[in-house]
């Protein structure tokens, strides 16, 4: 049994949360409360649950002060379930940086036939994050203490690092439950003048800008943003697939560019990391490297098998540093990697390529 504990301060989200996981057998809601202050005298009655679903603007509390505090304590899978932010509002991707596994788009009106129509999904992505929970718990603590030693040494060593010559490679990264995180470690590694750059992570739209602009204020040798249709690959440049929009990589005269694409799902992801390894396969070749990273599915495996039969290079994140082991194993299982590589090996493939 998955225990599930919602915290919002709108009774009519715990209301229909409540009402969709009550005839889910697999699912109990062991409390809810209307702010995290609140949450932490039931938890006395209680105890902790499985998985949390959680706002971030509440009374007393707010979301990602409650994070960061049950961190501590016990890092626990939770669910963002959030009102769409704004662009260049970075409240949904601290917490997923702080390790929440994923985000719900929570409207401002209509609530009750947006869970209506959103049951499955949640009932779903409760179901994924209790799977991950063990290794979720272990890779969460390791990454809190990995991470603050990688952000000194990098800000120690900005000047150090040494500018790259031109490399002929394209690097495409697929990522997802757990990818924020990852990709931030992994990018801190590269440095100046690097290969260009495309990566999908599976996120809503309305969080991809926002997880770019974070990126370009701390990386210290890359320029990062959000993918806009025509964009140019560049040494240097890391470009973001949008939420909601499938991203492609085309070859137009002796420029590689971005191409967006609005057509349904792959692999139940828009935008699909399947779709991006595609075109690699078809427009890059040999000249591609492929990284698969963390995330729960398989969406990404066969792309990246089409990548390798092209000629590229391709690779998939270790189980030890992932926050969830799914979609690396997929791609080894499929026969699609080369090998199985830390990220400290994937960067230095990065920063060596040619």
């Amino acid at each position: 049994m998955i225990k599930l504990f919602v915290i919002d301060d709108s009774a009519l989200v715990r209301n229909e949360l409540k009402k969709i996981f009550a005839p889910i057998r697999d699912i109990e809601i062991i409390g809810t409360a209307p702010n995290p202050v609140d949450a932490f005298e039931v938890f006395k009655r209680v105890g902790l649950p499985d998985v949390f679903i959680l706002d971030i603007e509440m009374p007393k509390m707010d979301g990602l002060t409650f994070l960061e505090m049950i961190g501590k304590q016990k890092p626990i899978p939770t669910i963002i379930c959030s009102t769409l932010v704004t662009r260049g509002s970075t409240s949904a991707i601290d917490a997923m940086r702080m390790g929440a596994v994923d985000i719900v788009l929570k409207p401002t009106s209509n609530l009750n036939n947006f869970f209506g129509e959103r049951s499955e999904e949640f009932v779903s992505k409760v179901r994924i994050a209790s799977k991950s929970h063990a290794h979720y718990i272990s890779n969460v603590q390791r990454r809190s203490h990995s991470k603050v030693l990688s952000q000194k040494q990098v800000s120690s060593s900005v000047k150090a690092t040494k500018a790259l010559p031109p490399s002929k490679k394209i690097i495409a990264i697929g990522a997802s439950t757990g990818g924020v995180q990852t990709i931030e470690e992994l990018l801190m590694q590269l440095d100046t003048n690097h290969p260009p750059i495309v990566i999908t992570q599976h996120m809503p739209a309305g969080f991809t800008a926002s997880f770019a602009e974070r990126l370009n204020q701390i990386l210290p040798s890359s320029n990062v943003k959000e993918a806009a249709d025509g964009d140019v690959l560049m040494h240097g440049r890391i470009l973001i697939a949008p939420g909601a929009l499938h991203m492609e990589v085309i070859k137009s005269g002796f420029q590689y560019k971005i191409a967006l694409k609005n057509y349904p799902k792959v692999n139940s992801h828009k935008p699909s990391v399947n779709v991006l390894f595609r075109s690699m396969a078809k427009e890059v070749g040999i000249f591609g490297i492929g990284f698969m990273l963390t995330g729960m599915g398989d969406d990404g495996a066969t792309g990246l098998l089409e990548m390798k039969n092209a000629g590229a290079s391709t690779y998939a994140q270790d189980e030890k540093s992932c926050i969830v082991y799914g979609m690396p194993k997929k791609a080894v299982d499929f026969g699609a990697v080369k090998a199985v590589l830390s990220l400290k090996e994937m960067a230095n493939i990065i920063n060596t390529a040619r």
